[in-house]
């Protein structure tokens, strides 16, 4: 009988133990889903000091206004890409369609930005970002869209 208790003891320990490592994960996804929600809520704040605060210092960026490739950016280079956007579009605005976790690193986004060209047309653009994150900051921003 002591043996069994022993055994069903460790057992109960055991488990716990599993259960605070799923837990952690679901925290961090969740931290990270924020982050994220974060990113939106400063873009169309257009605060983009704040937003590029959520990035690595040399966070990867895949994105077609760059080309075919990756490229680095710190956090200035991003804040002053986003203001020189800023400039051409005035009232660009972000609306989140869907939000969609990828494991406990990895936030996808759905997306459709829109603004007024600078010859006064409107238009809209869907967009789907793929974001990476590690230690509470995003280090990948991969975004997908039709440019032509």
């Amino acid at each position: 009988m002591k043996y069994l208790m022993i055994a069903i003891s460790a057992l109960f320990v055991s488990t716990i133990g599993c259960g605070t490592g799923t837990n952690s994960g679901q925290e961090t996804m969740e931290k990270n889903i924020s982050i994220v929600k974060d990113v939106y809520r400063h873009f169309n704040a257009h605060d983009w000091r704040a937003m590029a605060a959520l990035y690595s210092d040399s966070a990867e960026f895949k994105d077609p206004s760059f080309g075919t490739g990756i490229v680095r950016q710190s956090r200035r280079q991003t804040e002053e890409k986003y203001a020189a956007l800023q400039r051409m579009f005035p009232d660009l605005r972000d609306d989140v369609v869907q939000i969609y976790p990828s494991g406990t690193d990895h936030v996808v986004v759905e997306f459709v930005s829109s603004a007024t060209a600078p010859d006064g047309q409107r238009f809209t653009l869907p967009i789907c970002t793929i974001f990476e994150l590690q230690n509470g900051v995003i280090v990948k921003d991969f975004t997908y869209y039709d440019n032509q």
